[in-house]
């Protein structure tokens, strides 16, 4: 028999959550099988099998946070045979996730997990007997520490109210427990206004609403933006860019460099390049602060921000000044297609200088980027939109302009070198050559 561990994942990850079981107990598997899909704050993790046999028990349901290193499950030898065991019994397997209090040794052990599955939801809740002490040999539905916890507390199990969808009793639901029955008694003496209360909520209860789980990679973009803007002194400048140049270099080149390179001359490798050389000559914007030194990067890992369906996520293109245009535009739609398509590995999102993020491919004709913690700048692109531009004090044309912004932490870069900076961007952009001197 083997334990399903959960594998390490990066030193700055210490847990996740079981999104998907790809398996059920009684399953056969083979090694190399996925067995689970765990979601972490940065990638998603498949979970394989490393032993052939069958699934004897799984430990955490789908929705449960789980830590790196703790078992979430068993697999059973087998004999070539289905087996026998509580997982193959059509009764058990309609309970294929065990109390996280059943003892896990062996399928003897878990038996008597078995009987205990098909009981309704209504009655276990109302009666005391599937919560059971450890001297008694029974069926657990609390974990050990809410156990240990009710004792110490003087709580009776059958009382406490289950917030896990397999209905374990967990330490924080005797914690929610002693505080409602901390406050009970001061109810009384609170007067009763019922009108009052019921006019608190900002929507008609009536309506319908729906009430959704923030993911746990959402959680941690929201953490990390409100972080970036409680830590950094941050502060956007803005310029625009006439695009005409640049798109006269794409239409006369298009064609030839997609049939010599396979993929399309897109915006991005000249931003890219256009963000690099200013870099060069303002080195503080590739930067980061650690505790009261400046730590200056010689070296450019360029992010580029993504939009997924989980969130947005910002792989690094690594050493991006050596890299050709061709280059720049095949990583940027690898790492684009992983991170569409959940792969992206943890080396794929750590460790970038500085970040690039496009909301123009969504129509916005402007917006303040949020900084991406712990870098100091990030660069903003909008929507192309042709306007009329005066090109001396006699003549106006309509070109092609794009608004441009960088936000920046000001505790380390001064607005004046902020505001050169974002020049030579706009100067070597709209100068498409320079870019092969400076980029």
């Amino acid at each position: 028999m083997s334990e399903i561990k959960v594998p390490e994942m990066g030193e700055s990850i210490v847990e996740g959550t079981i999104s998907k079981w790809h398996v059920k107990a009684g399953d056969s598997v083979n090694v190399g099988d996925v067995l689970a899909e765990l979601e972490t704050d940065k990638v998603n993790i498949e979970i394989s099998a490393e032993q052939a046999g069958f699934i004897e028990q799984l430990m955490r349901a789908e929705g449960e946070t789980v830590a790196v290193g703790e078992t979430i499950g068993l697999i059973g030898e087998s004999n070539g045979n289905l087996p026998m065991s509580p997982s193959s019994d059509p009764a058990a397997a309609e309970a294929p996730v065990a109390p996280a209090g059943s003892d896990p040794v062996s399928p003897a052990a878990a038996a008597p997990v078995a009987p205990a599955a098909p009981t309704p939801a209504p009655a276990a809740a109302a009666a005391p007997a599937p919560v059971a002490d450890a001297a008694n040999g029974g069926v657990f539905y609390a974990t050990p520490a809410a156990r240990k916890l009710a004792r110490e507390r003087g709580i009776d199990l059958a009382q406490v109210q289950a917030n896990d969808p397999l209905g374990r009793i967990r330490q924080e639901d005797i914690q929610a427990h002693a505080a409602g029955a901390v406050k009970a008694p001061a109810a009384p003496s609170v007067p009763a206004v019922p009108a009052a209360a019921a006019a608190v909520p900002a929507a008609d209860p009536g309506k319908p609403v729906e009430r959704r789980k923030m993911s746990r990679r959402r959680i941690t973009i929201a953490k990390r933006l409100v972080e970036a803007q409680q830590t950094a002194a941050m502060l956007t400048t803005f310029n625009e860019v006439d695009m005409t140049a640049i798109m006269e270099v794409r239409k006369r080149r298009k064609d030839a460099f997609k049939e010599k390179h396979e993929v399309n001359l897109g915006f991005m490798s000249f931003f890219t390049k256009a963000v690099i050389g200013a870099l060069k000559a303002y080195p503080l914007l590739n930067a980061e602060i650690q505790g009261d030194e400046i730590l200056v990067k010689q070296f450019y890992d360029i992010g580029i921000a993504v939009s997924a369906k989980e969130g947005l996520v910002v792989p690094v293109v690594r050493d991006a000044d050596r890299l050709s245009f061709a280059q720049i535009e095949k990583q940027i739609i690898d790492l684009a297609g992983k991170a569409r398509a959940n792969t992206l590995a943890l080396n794929d999102l750590q460790g970038g200088t500085f970040t690039i993020t496009n909301g123009g491919v969504f129509g916005s004709l402007l917006s303040t980027p949020i900084l991406n913690a712990p870098q100091v700048g990030i660069l903003g692109m909008h929507k192309i939109q042709v306007r009329p531009v005066a090109i001396d004090n006699e003549r106006m044309e309509n070109r092609p302009m794009m608004y441009i912004a960088l936000s920046y932490d000001h505790r380390i870069v001064d607005g004046a070198e902020a505001v050169r900076f974002l020049v030579t961007v706009k100067e070597l952009l709209e100068d498409p050559e320079s870019l092969l001197l400076e980029g």
